[in-house]
């Protein structure tokens, strides 16, 4: 499908190559969440899907304890990432943070770094401080998709379809186990079980009978504090890769069909059993439905960028819901996100350059809002001018 097809259209801004010396792009990847494995893979395919003549990739490693790599280890890891997450190299950090991103001698930081600790607004705040371009949604947005209470309130608050669900702290059940029992037990079995700010299907249960609740909350909060016990909606499983733009550009819809009882860590990155789908076997009016709401989705959380957002389809009713909505979805080879938008008309080296492209623009945006804003004041304090040379 041709691009012009697509709903909505990319930003209209130059290309990363065209008549602009070589960026340096800051590759951020690894990291401290349980989706470590993952992001190396994503890592090693977006270094090795940017153009050399337009982009230096310059690795930057952080290891599950969260100290950050030499320059040479970065380069080992990359160069010895695999494509599966079975296939990663052992990273060993040793520093505290990466200088050449206080020293900003990068000029856009891509972070591939799934999950907390990155995914959610961490990185993005890093990069905000330093004055450095990043990819994908800012600070805010990030958060709040990483984490799966507050996207389901915001969605039922915008009026969105979305499963019902209840959520959990941990200390709340320590406390009153029972009183969690009753809420949970108003949505009907079988419910999922799932941490609240982690992806990839890590750490989520099935529970058939109300007796596995306890167990289910248990292996969750291993991995969170908070958890989301969701009513399990017979669906099929869709997902629509949303590229920022002006208006941002969503693709056809894919759809996942599970090996396993359910699409779990081990179905999507290990044993090779799902089938990925693309595009969806959907009808002209439930593709036009499903990429209307997966753009209302990324519009309600003020994502930019870049999205994934992944919908169930009821086959009780046929209606749509909103399921989840992922700030740095995989970038994997089999990875959904790069291969819809592919599909709709975006090949993954021009997906790469243009979330590049959108970095640029938005950081050069912000910076001139920034300066309009504080010069008043510095003018009111005596100052001539203000803002970065």
């Amino acid at each position: 499908m041709a691009e012009s097809d697509a709903r909505g259209q990319g930003e209209n801004i130059p290309t990363a190559g065209t008549g602009r010396q070589r960026l340096r792009v800051a590759l951020v990847f690894g990291g401290r969440s349980g989706e470590h494995e993952v992001s190396v893979v994503s890592a090693g395919s977006v270094a090795a899907a940017l153009d050399p003549q337009e982009f230096e990739v310059v690795p930057m490693v952080i290891d599950r304890a969260g100290r950050w790599t030499s320059p040479e280890e970065a380069c080992r890891v990359l160069a010895a990432a695999g494509r599966r997450s079975d296939q990663v190299p052992d990273v060993r950090g040793e520093l505290g943070l990466d200088l050449r991103l206080v020293a900003r001698q990068v000029d856009v930081v891509m972070p591939i770094l799934h999950g907390p600790f990155g995914e959610d607004g961490t990185i993005q705040g890093l990069c905000e401080m330093l004055d450095l371009p990043y990819t994908g949604c800012d600070v805010a947005a990030s958060a709040v998709t990483m984490n799966k209470v507050l996207t389901k309130r915001l969605l039922r608050e915008a009026g969105l379809p979305t499963p019902r669900f209840v959520a959990v702290a941990e200390a709340q059940w320590r406390a009153s186990p029972q009183k969690v029992g009753e809420a949970c037990r108003q949505l009907p079995l079988p419910v999922f079980v799932k941490p609240a700010r982690l992806g990839s299907s890590v750490g989520i249960s099935k529970v058939r009978e109300w007796e596995g609740l306890a167990a289910a909350l248990e292996i969750a909060f291993g991995y969170d504090e908070l958890a989301v016990v969701e009513e399990g909606i017979p669906a099929r499983e869709i997902e629509v890769a949303v590229l920022g733009g002006e208006p941002p550009l969503a693709s056809l819809p894919g759809e996942v069909v599970p090996g396993r009882e359910f699409y779990d860590y081990v179905d999507k990155y290990l044993a090779d059993s799902c089938q990925l789908l693309a595009p969806a076997p959907l009808d002209e009016g439930q593709v036009e439905r499903v990429r209307e709401l997966a753009l209302d989705a990324f519009a309600t959380l003020g994502c930019e960028g870049m999205a994934r957002v992944d919908l169930f389809l009821d086959q009780r009713d046929g209606c749509f819901l909103v399921n989840e909505v992922n700030a740095i979805p995989g970038f994997t080879p089999i990875s959904m996100y790069p291969r819809l938008l592919a599909l709709s008309g975006v090949p993954y080296p021009e997906l790469l350059r243009r979330l590049i492209d959108h970095a640029l623009t938005r950081h050069g945006r912000r910076r001139r809002t920034a300066d309009a804003a504080l010069r008043p004041l510095a003018q009111r304090a005596g100052f001539e001018s203000v803002g970065a040379e």
